[in-house]
């Protein structure tokens, strides 16, 4: 029998479904729409007037008065608005700022502002919703949820509020789930991660658990400390979980591992949010690809990824862009980022409506000799490597190896196996021959001799969890590069 709860859930996904729609099947008037509004509201601030917004028409006046810019290069304004400044990149003051640790810049502090915050609970609401009105599944309403997320303790700066992107979001649970939602707000404190999974575990041990939430390699880690305790398969300790909702990196390494761990297969909801927008999710079950979010306050710009480096690339809106083409993906916001380069790398997978996996970051990549490899073919490769067979991978990561002690440079897997392959160098055979496929220069490498084919360095179990608290960056949002240009994450699994 339904409950009140769940039975009430089915017509709002409806509601929902049909103002998605709405928008989702006018793409390109949606999107001029929220160029013209962003343009109109921030042309009295700093930067607007920094850069003429009184004089912008259309795309190409934008393109010729607002540079593609990455954190670095948007700094000192940034700095101007922490300090307490109003009016700087968006009208007021932010109402926060989500501080992430930049792999480049040290800490990064990305405004939030009361416009653009409502967009990121509403696109979390509307990825459930959609689940729901295309499932008709809402039982799990009634059950309990969890998210594994970063502390939601802020801190007070100039009048504005700093932390995680996660730990601001846990502030906006809506009412009529916080009875249902774990860890508790003590547990959520905790900001050793270790010591939070661990209080984790007891305290959602004995409840009905129906959704689990959060990036792939931290639930892992709940998982396994789960399996540890109960000597049980997740989905055996909570038998009515069965609703995954992931976010930040590709599911499909982890999947394997994941069902080993569950049991069983359960359905799953992709999301990609980040710091500076709510950027797309999961809109069905059976289509590839997350539903780009094009009425959420972001405007979006694409460039070729294969043309990123060049002088003056061009700059495209999602009217022109081509379904399996590499983008560098650029936004220009309602918290007053303006064509900021996120780092991120999409493709598209559907242009009715507009759909898009990520494939990568523009820093992740391998190119040390020309190879152009990003993390969506490594990511198929090893897919493909070990579909069929008992080969289980947690982790891994790809670096180049330039000087070997001896032979041709390659690249080097540094992999963390569940289940362990019989023959090392069979997989490693299987993984090159896949990447040569996808890859037409990193073939060209290989046929002409200037790499030899790749080469696997086991990595020791939980290596990677041992790593990352070596750094500092064990949970919360952060996550393993798929790719490395050089060799400083490799030194610490090396032998040489």
């Amino acid at each position: 029998m339904l409950s009140i709860k769940s039975a009430l859930a089915k017509p709002f996904a409806k509601r929902a479904y049909k103002r998605i729609k709405k928008w989702a099947e006018k793409p390109i008037e949606t999107q001029e729409k929220v160029f013209q509004e962003l343009i109109s509201k921030a042309a009295a601030t700093s930067f607007g007037k920094d850069h003429d917004f009184i004089s912008i028409n259309n795309h190409s006046d934008f393109v010729k008065r607002v540079p593609v810019r990455d954190y670095e290069a948007l700094r000192s304004y940034v700095e101007k608005a922490v300090s307490g400044e109003e009016n700087v990149l968006w009208t007021g003051k932010p109402i926060y700022f989500a501080k992430t640790s930049g792999t480049t810049s040290g800490s990064k502090y990305i405004p939030i502002t009361k416009e653009s915050m409502p967009t990121h609970v509403e696109a979390a609401r509307n990825a459930i919703l959609m689940y729901i009105h295309e499932t008709g599944n809402a039982k799990f309403v009634d059950g309990k949820m969890i998210f594994l997320q970063g502390s939601p303790i802020l801190k007070e700066q100039n009048g504005i509020q700093l932390g995680r992107l996660s730990g601001i979001v846990a502030h906006y649970v809506p009412k009529y789930l916080q009875k249902n939602r774990l860890p508790s707000w003590e547990t959520n404190c905790i900001e050793d991660w270790e010591t939070k999974v661990d209080a984790i575990v007891e305290e959602t041990l004995p409840e009905n658990m129906t959704v689990i939430s959060g990036i792939p390699s931290w639930v892992q880690m709940y998982f396994e400390k789960l399996q540890q305790k109960t000597g049980k398969k997740v989905g055996d300790i909570f038998k009515n979980f069965n609703l995954f909702i992931f976010g930040g990196v590709n599911y499909e390494p982890y999947r394997a591992k994941f069902e080993n761990l569950i049991g069983r297969k359960v359905d799953s909801i992709e999301l990609y949010p980040a710091s500076e927008g709510f950027f797309a999710f999961q809109d069905k079950q059976n289509e590839k690809g997350m539903l780009l979010q094009l009425n959420s306050g972001i405007f979006y710009e694409f460039i070729k990824a294969d043309d990123f480096f060049n002088d003056n690339p061009k700059r495209i809106t999602i009217a022109d862009v081509e379904i399996g083409v590499n983008y560098v993906m650029i936004i220009s916001t309602n918290a007053g980022l303006w064509a900021y380069n996120i780092g991120d790398t999409v493709e598209f997978t559907s242009t009715n409506p507009y759909r898009v996996i990520v494939s990568g970051r523009i820093k992740h990549f391998i190119s040390a000799f020309g190879e152009h490899v990003i993390g969506k073919e490594v990511e198929q490769a090893m897919k493909e490597a070990t579909l069929n067979t008992a080969v289980r991978v947690s982790e891994f990561t790809v670096a180049p190896q330039i000087n070997p002690t001896e032979g041709l440079p390659y690249h080097e897997w540094f992999v963390e196996f569940e289940n362990e392959p019989e023959n090392l160098s069979a997989l490693a055979k299987n993984i090159d021959q896949s990447l040569q496929k996808q890859n037409s220069y990193y073939f060209d490498l290989i046929e002409g001799k200037v790499l030899q084919p790749l080469k696997i360095t086991k990595v020791k179990k939980d290596g990677f969890q041992e790593y990352m608290k070596s750094v500092g960056k064990l949970g919360g949002q952060n996550k393993i590069p798929r790719l490395s240009n050089d060799r400083k994450i490799a030194k610490h699994f090396s032998t040489d």
